[in-house]
């Protein structure tokens, strides 16, 4: 599947949640963490789990909730909903499977992940509740850029998450346009997905009013290797998908490249070339991301 754009919501506004698929991202996350007061946690996760469970809400979109740090035991109980919702008897007649049947999530994002236990742990759970969810990892200090190879390797991964506004926070950075003082860090988060084989999603572009800039930024991501860009307001979903779908000449090139390698593999050829460029394994991989990228956003029915 696609994750070009991943759009937080946040789970104190019911409205907003259930026009957040409208906005054409291929992952719509229900936030519980920093879009929430304290004051208003219990509350929000009461909307989220209405929300999810509402059998109108069926978007195309990928369904996350964002857990909170401090309690995501708490919140995975509130989503999956009391016993007597669910008509659970004293001698535990209900299956717990059917507990959730109506429950529409299909992946959990955990913030400031530190250790590849931690998303075992929260993976564990789920399975425990009767839920098996994607695990999306939230990189975000320290620690956890430190960690990000372990983490992104842990079984229970599938895609790692860049958080640099939290991050600068945390070794006080101090956040510029040119952003040199997380790069490192973010080099390093895309490296670690790669080696797992996982999904890699960039940070969020915290002025929503600039689009130009979101533009660029989204398109110097994609050169590093991410797979998607995370969006705070829905005007930024476009800009992204634009950013991380190829253009039609990409395609066609990627396309010429691999029929050409599957020539050049019955006549046992190892190099051959396309337009007079010679072509070799590291182009081979990329004509394969290019055509794979292609692909999931044809998939996913959004432009």
């Amino acid at each position: 599947m696609a994750r070009r754009s991943l759009l937080f919501s946040p789970g104190d506004r019911p409205d907003l949640m259930r026009k957040a698929p409208g906005a054409g991202a291929d992952v719509i996350c229900f936030d519980l963490e920093d879009a929430v007061a304290p004051a208003r946690k219990a509350e929000a996760r009461e909307n989220v789990r209405a929300v999810l469970v509402d059998p109108d809400f069926d978007p195309h979109a990928e369904v996350c909730v964002r857990l909170t740090a401090s309690d995501p035991m708490i919140d995975l109980d509130a989503l999956v909903g009391t016993d007597a919702e669910h008509g659970v008897t004293d001698d535990g007649g209900h299956p717990e499977a059917d507990r959730h049947a109506d429950l529409r999530l299909d992946a959990v994002m955990l913030p400031k992940v530190e250790s590849p236990e931690r998303i075992e742990e929260v993976a564990a759970r789920c399975v425990d509740r009767g839920l098996d969810p994607a695990v999306f990892a939230l990189l975000e200090t320290a620690g956890g850029i430190l960690s990000a190879e372990s983490i992104a390797a842990a079984s229970a991964t599938d895609a790692v998450v860049f958080g640099a506004e939290d991050l600068a926070a945390d070794v006080g950075a101090t956040r510029t346009d040119e952003g040199t003082e997380v790069l490192y860090a973010r080099e390093h988060v895309v490296l670690a997905a790669g080696a797992a084989d996982v999904d890699a999603i960039d940070t969020v572009y915290t002025d929503f009013s600039d689009l130009e800039g979101l533009r660029e930024e989204a398109a110097f991501a994609l050169t590093l290797g991410y797979d998607g860009k995370l969006a705070i307001h829905p005007a930024q979903v476009d800009p992204i998908n634009a950013a991380f779908t190829p253009d039609p000449e990409e395609v066609e090139w990627a396309e010429e490249v691999l029929n050409a390698r599957d020539a050049a593999d019955r006549e046992e050829r190892a190099v051959f070339e396309v337009d007079g460029e010679m072509i070799d394994a590291p182009l081979i991989a990329q004509a394969e991301r290019t055509v794979e990228r292609a692909a999931a956003s044809d998939r996913s029915g959004i432009d």
